[in-house]
């Protein structure tokens, strides 16, 4: 969440000159095979377990590609793909929106999956905190990463409830560990519940979890997606599809054989706690696909509501509604 606003703001004219930069002929490696490049949004985690067992099982290889999994720049995973440094990335539609939605220097960049279907993040507080709806925010410390777009989710969700902002203490936080941020300098941290609310049931902490895309349908966001180089995928339509393919595969495999899906990720990743890994799959299996008709498909009514609510408090240039994505990539 924490880079969702502000990793855009110097990269204007080095991605305008870069985006030029994409290869129109597809080269192929020693075997024959198109090499293609995903970069990730964070350390290797359930939201990525589709990407690692679509390259286990080979089926990136049977679509003729070559898939190579990068960790993220300093400055975000979108800067690198629009720079025409990798063909797909995962991040975020809060992220998505700044970068499409900016007059000028805008990034060549095109959501084309949503990895889960329903924004499964939310704000998480001891039990002790005695925050039980969004209005309880009200005299405590809110752990903070200081962007427009935290400041206005929580402005939002507190005064719909009755709340008065102005008392919610927002305090700057860059912790990495959500439970010993809790007990010490926060009373409420946003998660994802699929990692930090499992990590709390794993650890047995008692917790109160306020659901922001229940609170707000209009929080019902997709994030995190996957996002491709938009000038790229025009240019290689049918590689496009092909990674598509198979990396909806590796989706659905991990909704059907989540404990498989799990020891795959972990393959990758042996310093992860298995039992959060596992229990963190189980969770999602379910919600990958969620009520969308099949894996990563984008719903234009809640992606356009999200859009124009972001719009509506000064978080994006212009209106870009049902912009920035498309499901034409998909099986």
């Amino acid at each position: 969440m924490k880079k969702a606003i502000e990793i855009f703001a110097a990269a204007g004219v080095l991605l305008t000159a870069l985006s030029g930069c994409v290869q129109k002929s597809e080269p192929v490696d020693g075997g024959g095979k198109i090499p293609v490049r995903v970069v990730l949004d964070w350390t290797p985690n359930t939201n990525h377990t589709g990407i690692y067992a679509a390259k286990e099982k080979s089926w990136f290889a049977e679509e003729g590609l070559d898939v190579e999994i990068l960790m993220p720049p300093e400055d975000g995973a979108l800067v690198l793909l629009g720079a025409g440094m990798a063909e797909f990335a995962v991040d975020f539609q809060e992220s998505l929106g700044p970068a499409i939605g900016r007059d000028r220097d805008a990034l060549p960049v095109t959501a084309v999956a949503g990895i889960i279907s329903h924004n499964t993040s939310g704000l998480m507080s001891l039990k002790k905190a005695g925050i039980n709806r969004p209005g309880d925010l009200e005299g405590k410390r809110f752990a903070s990463w200081g962007t427009p777009l935290v400041t206005e989710v929580i402005r939002d969700i507190v005064e719909k409830d009755g709340g008065d902002f102005s008392r919610v203490k927002m305090v700057p936080n860059m912790a990495t560990d959500a439970f010993s941020a809790l007990e010490t300098d926060v009373d409420s941290i946003w998660i994802y519940y699929a990692w930090d609310g499992i990590a709390a049931e794993v650890l047995g902490k008692d917790i109160d979890y306020l659901d922001l895309g229940t609170i707000n349908p209009a929080l019902d966001f997709y994030t995190p997606i996957i996002v491709t180089n938009t000038v790229w995928a025009q240019s290689h339509r049918e590689t496009a599809k092909k990674f598509m393919k198979a990396l909806s595969r590796g989706y659905e495999f991990a909704i059907e054989n989540p404990e498989e899906a799990a020891e795959i990720l972990l393959a990758s990743v042996p310093e992860q706690d298995r039992e959060l890994v596992v229990r963190s799959q189980k969770y999602l299996a379910s919600r990958y696909r969620g009520d969308a008709p099949k894996w990563g498909e984008i719903d234009p009514r809640r992606w356009g509501a999200f859009y124009r609510w972001m719009f509506e408090h000064g978080l994006l240039e212009k209106d870009i509604g049902e912009g920035g994505f498309t499901n034409e990539y998909l099986p």
